[in-house]
């Protein structure tokens, strides 16, 4: 190919002929540079070098049965011992690696080529993060394991579970009631997680592919591939009211309760337009953001003068989010939406009410304490019920089994 090159360089010149060929310019240069082989007679042996019959006196003792498995070093020690020298070390190296006889003998691991995922959501139910979390029991080296799945467009918290282990039967059951309840089809759904032990285990690949979920994956050791998760988990522990330590597993479970009630419904998230997750998830954000505007339009209309910008205007509702979104030149040349990612969170760690939670303040019931009464978010959205009943079951010993005949494992309750 190189010689080609260099003819056709001389009638179209070398730019021209090192692309039609794909010859590297550089190799065609170096190639001119390289010296050309002459006619003076080889270089006589070194008298040092070992003679024909000694290479194959040497090799005929390194491939003995009793050295198979030595190394050369191994080997050399073991002919000492025994009176006798054939070589240097190096020399039955440099005699191994000519055969490609010598070679590490033990297969090293080599690490995959993570891609980093860009996952992008227009509108709920297509892309959730999910992650475990630790919460401090009332002794030292005793946890309570917190499950949550978040809908990475609406924020929403879709599903949670408080157990006392982390165990992959127990995330699959989740994941399974979550899909089912939010009624997310075959092929619309995304699910990213870091790669703890649950999240990678088998079963929850066989489930998410029975349930045409595609799987997505963190790349190891780097925490903002799943930036969202980790939002809320700090939204949660920096909460004034989180305890250092909770004394049971009903005190994490009613705490839990009443945090995940107000994040859903009553936290005015910075990252959706200062909606509730609640309002985006279920389709209320057009009627609240034309309600809020109307208030704006009227106090402008009082006062022009306070707003030195001009009218104010409610921010929108975003329209794309993503996990690593693509550079910007990709973004305008692939014609992607807008990017809306928080690697550095900025949602507020507090209530946006002053003083929240007081001693006066008692967070409502759970819509989903009672399974046998109606929902609030059921009555008001008929066409896409939200069946977040909670079963209860007293809570057993760490590490129990699920029972076989369907029912809850101990210590499970699922959100």
């Amino acid at each position: 190919m190189i010689q080609a090159a260099e003819e056709l360089a001389q009638d179209v010149g070398v730019a021209r002929a090192t692309d039609v060929l794909g010859v590297p310019r550089a190799t065609l240069y170096r190639h001119r540079g390289s010296p050309q082989p002459s006619s003076a007679p080889p270089r006589k042996p070194s008298p040092r070098a070992l003679t024909a019959d000694e290479r194959d006196r040497i090799r005929a003792v390194l491939y003995e049965e009793r050295f198979v498995d030595k190394s050369p070093r191994e080997i050399y020690a073991k002919l000492l011992d025994e009176g006798l020298y054939l070589c240097s070390v190096r020399s039955l190296y440099r005699l191994l690696a000519r055969e490609h006889a010598s070679r590490e003998r033990r297969d090293q691991l080599r690490h995959p080529a993570y891609k980093k995922p860009e996952l992008l959501a227009v509108a709920p139910n297509q892309v959730w993060s999910w992650d475990i979390t630790k919460l401090k029991g009332p002794r030292k080296w005793e946890y309570f394991q917190l499950y949550v799945i978040l809908d990475i467009f609406s924020r929403y918290v879709v599903g949670w579970m408080l157990a006392h282990r982390e165990a992959a039967e127990l995330a699959s059951r989740l994941i399974r009631e979550t899909v089912q309840k939010q009624g997310v089809d075959a092929d619309q759904l995304t699910i990213h997680s870091d790669r703890g032990a649950a999240m990678a285990s088998q079963s929850v690949a066989q489930l998410l592919a029975s349930l045409g979920v595609v799987k997505s994956h963190s790349r190891p050791h780097v925490s903002n591939d799943n930036p969202f998760s980790e939002s809320q988990f700090k939204t949660l522990k920096y909460m004034p009211e989180f305890p250092e330590r909770f004394g049971s597993h009903e005190h994490a479970l009613s705490h839990c309760r009443h945090f995940f009630q107000w994040y859903n419904d009553d936290h005015y998230h910075t990252g959706v337009a200062l909606l509730t997750p609640t309002m985006l998830h279920y389709g209320r954000a057009d009627e609240v953001i034309r309600q809020r505007q109307t208030v704006l339009s009227g106090a402008y209309a009082q006062h022009p003068e306070r707003f030195v910008r001009g009218a104010p205007v409610h921010a929108p509702v975003p329209t794309a989010v993503w996990i690593n979104p693509p550079p910007e030149d990709r973004q305008e040349k692939d014609g992607l939406p807008e990017a809306n990612c928080p690697q550095k969170p900025s949602a507020p760690l507090a209530h946006s009410q002053p003083g929240y939670p007081s001693s006066s303040c008692v967070p409502a019931e759970l819509d989903c304490v009672s399974p046998s009464e109606p929902s609030v978010l059921k009555r008001r959205h008929q066409k896409q019920p939200l069946d977040t009943h909670h079963a209860e079951k007293n809570p057993g010993g760490m590490g129990a089994e699920p029972p076989g005949d369907g029912r809850d494992p101990p210590g499970y309750n699922a959100h």
